[in-house]
């Protein structure tokens, strides 16, 4: 699958239920062979299932939303160690899995796959012209 924003998150954004600058956004790193994404169907992170969920970042820095374009500072992810990572999610975090929004769903970035080895993972955002995504 190509990188896309899940369609119930683009709901909750046009509802104004998810505000890119104000709330909590994460990223968790999955592994796609326990989690099969359903872009327009899955809606919460407990969608995707504990084992698939490899590592969480803290809350995003540096967010801007310009020209519907959203951007955030790189993620560091430290000392990863589980399956192999082949995508990242951007989710709203409520501090429940089960009411926390997913947003977007990116697997074709530079250096996924990646096999942690108990060091670090960075994920250097696209400098392109849609950044992280454009609504």
């Amino acid at each position: 699958m190509a990188n896309a924003l899940y369609g119930l998150g683009r709901q909750a954004f046009l509802d104004g239920n998810i505000s890119w600058s104000s709330d909590d956004i994460k990223a968790v790193l999955v592994d796609t062979a326990l989690y099969t994404v359903n872009i327009d169907v899955d809606q919460f992170l407990s969608a995707i299932v504990a084992g698939a969920r490899i590592a969480t970042s803290s809350n995003l820095s540096g967010k801007t939303s310009t020209l519907g374009v959203a951007d955030a500072s790189d993620v560091t992810f430290t000392a990863v160690t589980g399956a192999t990572v082949e995508a990242v999610v951007l989710y709203q975090d409520t501090g429940v899995a089960a009411t926390s929004p997913l947003i977007a769903y990116i697997d074709t970035a530079t250096g996924l796959p990646v096999t942690p080895g108990g060091g670090d993972i960075i994920i250097q955002w696209d400098s392109g012209p849609n950044k992280i995504y454009k609504l």
